[in-house]
């Protein structure tokens, strides 16, 4: 089927702002990911600077050979630019992923992550959790020693629930929870399902925490991502 393009001036410029920092080797990361790709592929495609050149370097392939792949994207800023690359989307409803992509705001020596200082954690854990393998790109600053070194664990949740799991949280080993406030609107930041980010500390994370803030009624799901099958490629 061949659709007509849109040509106004959003449409036809990707969606990433400002400086990339490390571009040659996030490029050469890049590269690596998209050398992945057979046709007939269907890929989740993740966020952050690294995926994105990722996603070009795929869409760079798939015009050259003529590949006919899916992609699924965590992200209406995903969504956008595959659309902008050409490339066709899908949804986890009609397909599930052959394998996918993302980055991550911290990894420790388990291969666990911390995830979703972007706001789009829960589509990201859908789809990770729907792939056989994951290739999560980072550079060494997102390497840790202890999880929750650097970061906070974000949570997504019900904005009705906001003060059930704050007090909630009272009975888990945190430090500090923070209700995440919006840079350019007023109140709290909002996510693509329209739930509230809470940002929690944690001076420990065992393996089930994941389990137990999801068990807190109103939380739809954290930043922690402990026990997916990834494989971390180190920019």
């Amino acid at each position: 089927m061949i659709y007509v393009k849109w040509e106004n001036k959003i449409a036809s410029n990707a969606l990433w702002s400002g400086e990339i920092s490390n571009l040659r080797n996030k490029e050469h990361v890049a590269e690596q990911v998209s050398q992945f790709v057979k046709n007939g592929d269907t890929i989740g495609i993740g966020s952050g600077s690294t995926s994105y050149l990722a996603l070009r370097k795929i869409a760079s392939r798939v015009a050259e050979e003529q590949l006919d792949i899916l992609a699924i994207p965590t992200s209406k800023e995903a969504e956008m630019n595959c659309s902008y690359l050409g490339l066709t989307t899908t949804s986890l409803v009609a397909a599930r992923p052959d394998w996918g992509f993302d980055g991550a705001d911290e990894v420790d020596d388990q291969r666990r992550l911390i995830k979703g200082r972007g706001g789009a954690l829960f589509a990201e854990k859908l789809v990770m959790a729907s792939s056989p393998k994951t290739y999560i790109l980072v550079d060494e600053s997102k390497h840790v020693t202890k999880l929750g070194e650097k970061f906070s664990v974000p949570l997504e949740i019900d904005p009705r629930a906001v003060h059930i799991v704050e007090t909630a949280l009272g009975d888990f080993p945190c430090e500090e929870v923070h209700l995440r406030m919006a840079a350019a609107k007023d109140g709290p930041v909002l996510t693509e399902a329209g739930n509230f980010l809470l940002d929690a500390k944690f001076h420990h994370i065992g393996n089930d925490l994941e389990k137990e803030l999801s068990a807190i009624p109103g939380v739809v799901e954290s930043g922690l991502f402990i026990g997916y099958s990834v494989e971390i490629l180190t920019v």
